[in-house]
């Protein structure tokens, strides 16, 4: 109780090393009291959190792990807000620093939309949706000197800064790590660039789309003749997210044993290059092209789409053994005693005859009748789905991998990918749905001590915007 009423808890990394496990039961002792909300704490010290503010929404207080960061997120597109989502989903706070006006990019990466009722658009474009969930939105104009002044107000209660401008940008408003880092030694700063902040190519704009051909990934994906294939998703966006994630909680972690903070320079085609990783040392090990090998596996055979009676299925025979039980199933028994068959390397080598082959024993059979079979054999084997069939999949369910969310201005709960993160004492929850531009302008800037007065003055210079007219819903989930 004396936790929850003090203002400030002070204290050493030393003594504060079980500040985690009080913090919990914070918010279990704040859940079981009702939903008055905690006063401001903040931990005092070398590598404690800075900025353990009041809580989002009294009501539905964070209970991931990062409960207590705080984060401004200045990211827009996929790349960054990914990252951001992930920590906000851990239970971080995180300030989206939006464009007044405009907002995000992906504001406009539409349709489709949200659905506002059934057939009818809500003005939420499901890309900016699907990536800024548990966040609060801010509308500031940082080309302006009363707007870099917020976001340096907003500096002295953040942990972490998040950024994916091209290398140079944020430096014309004083925002770059150099500028920040005497005023804000504490600071965990990451950048997520296509190039990095080095090299030849740092100023250079990047897209997904470049950076899976400049990475190699398109060279190896594709129909052995058909043209270099880009793959179904934004792949380096998304994993440069979660390497800039990788990357933040690893600094907070030398910062909790050093107090210092630093630069987190993380660039995509980095990522394309280190997720080469099997394929890459293919090429490094004889300095030879790879040729592309569509669906298939360049090391292991079969690992590919098979063909049924009925249509298609994924078979990953990945060891001799495995491919003896697919044999015995598929009565090919024959199979075992051809040495073009008989060992991982053979098949490898005979790829096109084996893979005819395995196709004319697979096409006796439906893909139902496989699966069946092969999962009780224990040989890998999968059916491939529709995003229909994905999201109504039993499994995919159980896992909370779909999710409902009120969101302002739409009648019914909407439909969210969840978070694959799952914590046994620490669960991740969605407090936030995804904000209109400026949602929570006041509120942030009154949380920094700003006051009403002041808010409207910077309204009138244009340094913020904040939401006029709110849509409502019945309730956050």
């Amino acid at each position: 109780r004396r936790f929850l009423q003090g203002a400030v808890v002070t204290g050493t990394v030393a003594a504060m090393q079980h500040h985690q496990a009080v913090r919990r039961l914070a918010w279990q002792t704040l859940g079981q009291h009702g939903p008055k909300p905690a006063k401001k704490i903040v931990f005092k010290g070398p590598g404690m959190l800075r900025g353990l503010s009041s809580l989002p929404n009294a009501d539905l207080p964070a209970t991931g792990p990062l409960a207590g960061l705080r984060v401004l997120d200045l990211s827009r597109i996929l790349a960054g807000p990914s990252s951001t989502m992930l920590m906000g989903d851990m239970g971080a706070t995180i300030v989206k620093i939006e464009r007044p006006g405009g907002g995000d990019d992906t504001r406009r990466y539409a349709p489709p939309y949200i659905q506002k009722k059934e057939g009818e658009d809500s003005d939420l474009a499901a890309y900016f949706v699907s990536c800024n969930r548990n966040k609060q939105s801010v509308a500031v104009n940082y080309t302006k000197p009363e707007g870099q002044a917020v976001l340096h107000r907003l500096l002295e209660t953040s942990d972490v800064l998040v950024e994916n401008f091209k290398t140079g940008t944020l430096a014309k408003y004083g925002l770059s790590y150099d500028q920040l880092k005497d005023k804000h030694p504490g600071l965990i700063y990451c950048s997520i660039t296509g190039f990095g902040h080095t090299g030849p190519y740092s100023k250079r704009p990047a897209y997904d789309m470049l950076i899976q051909a400049m990475g190699g990934s398109m060279s190896i994906t594709g129909e052995p003749e058909g043209e270099p294939m880009k793959m179904g998703l934004s792949m380096f966006d998304l994993t440069a997210g979660l390497h800039a994630v990788i990357g933040i909680l690893a600094a907070l972690e030398n910062r909790r044993l050093t107090g210092l903070g630093q630069h987190v320079d993380v660039a995509m085609l980095d990522v394309s290059v280190a997720l080469l990783q099997n394929q890459g040392m293919n090429y490094l090990a004889k300095m030879q092209r790879q040729a592309r090998v569509g669906n298939s596996h360049p090391n292991v055979v079969p690992y590919q789409v098979m063909k049924s009676k009925d249509g298609h299925f994924i078979l990953t025979a990945s060891n001799d053994e495995q491919f003896e039980r697919f044999c015995i199933v598929g009565d090919a028994e024959e199979l075992l005693q051809d040495e073009r068959f008989n060992t991982m390397k053979a098949r490898v080598v005979n790829r096109v005859h084996v893979t005819q082959v395995l196709n004319d024993v697979t096409r006796k059979h439906t893909t139902a009748w496989w699966l069946e079979q092969l999962e009780r054999e224990n040989v890998g084997c999968a059916p491939i789905l529709h995003l229909d069939e994905v999201f109504a999949d039993p499994h995919v369910q159980a896992r909370s991998m779909e999710i409902k969310m009120d969101v302002p201005g739409c009648e019914e709960p909407v439909s969210l990918i969840g978070s694959p993160m799952k914590f046994s004492e620490t669960p991740v929850n969605y407090r936030w749905p995804p904000p209109r531009v400026g949602e929570h302008t006041e509120k942030i800037l009154a949380e920094a001590g700003y006051s009403p007065t002041e808010v409207t003055e910077l309204c009138n210079l244009g340094a913020i915007d904040k939401l006029k007219n709110a849509p409502q819903s019945a309730a956050r989930a």
